[in-house]
């Protein structure tokens, strides 16, 4: 018998061996050569930035993040847990002669609330990310040692908002109601704000304005979202970085049940392209802020996958 769960533990291992071969022979390197870890930052130049500078007419600043705290619901298991300390102080002891201070503890998950998906954070289902990346080679216990959130320079970018509730003449969008390319298409032209090269493009679903404080379980057990074909339509138009006012971007439930968030395997695994999850583009949207400088400077925690942000908007 044990030759017998060895013989086929053997065969199983050979199998998978042979996927992965097949795997790595049939994935292209990235356009920006084999050894890119940063997609679609690589649209960053000192010329897009300049010109996306000119789009700061006002001088008024919006923030995109939104205030989370232990209550904020998230994709389950997810969570956060803050402890504010006074290290030793206890007994009225004082450690300067001249001040006292607090500290802050944090246990929790990176991926809560607005947030920045980094290259490492979604793959196929052979085990394989961006750039021929594969999980076992890189996705360690203690962290990641390729495709890590530091390795994402500083976001400075045209940004545009798409008011898709508005453009199905409702204030917020419906739980498995999607937006299809068309849709998109028809509120670039309604708004004058075209998917360019290089951009940063949110999409307004009312979704978070409507149930994150009215209805929280509501709000993260399922959402509006894009299509598939979106995400498709996003990456050959090049952008930079694709994002909504939801938890997940794509819509859950999906169409396909047998193909749930393919737009994050479309934007992340297969163009390097970053998604941008939470983004408060609501007040955008009221004040018709359509296009606007987006600013992100994310913190760099090496080998992170993810990263709670908040992201400027610049008119």
């Amino acid at each position: 018998m044990n030759h017998t769960i060895t013989r086929i533990g053997g065969a199983l291992a050979l199998s998978a061996l042979a996927v992965g071969a097949v795997a790595d022979e049939d994935c292209q390197p990235s356009r920006w050569g084999g050894e890119d870890e940063i997609g679609s930052a690589n649209l960053i130049s000192a010329a897009s930035v300049l010109a996306a500078s000119k789009l700061v007419t006002q001088g008024k600043v919006y923030s995109l993040g939104i205030t989370i705290d232990s209550t904020t619901p998230a994709f389950p298991p997810r969570g956060l847990s803050l402890q504010v300390v006074q290290p030793n102080q206890q007994e009225s002891a004082r450690p300067f002669p001249n001040a006292v201070y607090n500290d802050d503890v944090f246990q929790g998950w990176f991926g809560i609330g607005p947030q920045i998906d980094g290259l490492g954070h979604i793959g196929g289902p052979d085990g394989m990310y961006y750039n021929c990346n594969h999980a076992v080679d890189f996705a360690g216990i203690t962290g990641l040692t390729k495709l890590g959130i530091e390795k994402i320079p500083p976001l400075v970018a045209r940004g545009i908002v798409l008011d898709m509730a508005g453009h199905f003449g409702v204030e917020n969008m419906e739980a498995g109601q999607f937006f299809t390319v068309e849709d998109v298409q028809a509120v670039e032209a309604k708004q004058g704000t075209p998917v360019e090269a290089g951009s940063v493009v949110l999409f307004h679903t009312g979704w978070t304005d409507a149930k994150l404080i009215d209805a929280p379980d509501e709000w993260v057990a399922a959402e509006p979202g894009q299509h598939e074909d979106v995400a498709k339509y996003l990456a050959g138009k090049d952008i930079l970085a694709a994002g909504a006012d939801t938890w997940g971007l794509d819509v859950v439930p999906p169409p396909d049940p047998t193909r749930p968030f393919q737009g994050h395997v479309t934007l992340l695994k297969e163009n390097g392209i970053y998604i941008l999850e939470t983004m408060n583009t609501g007040p955008l949207v009221r004040d018709g802020a359509f296009e606007f400088l987006f600013v992100l400077g994310h913190a760099k925690v090496r080998g992170a996958v993810q990263m709670i942000i908040n992201p400027i908007a610049i008119l």
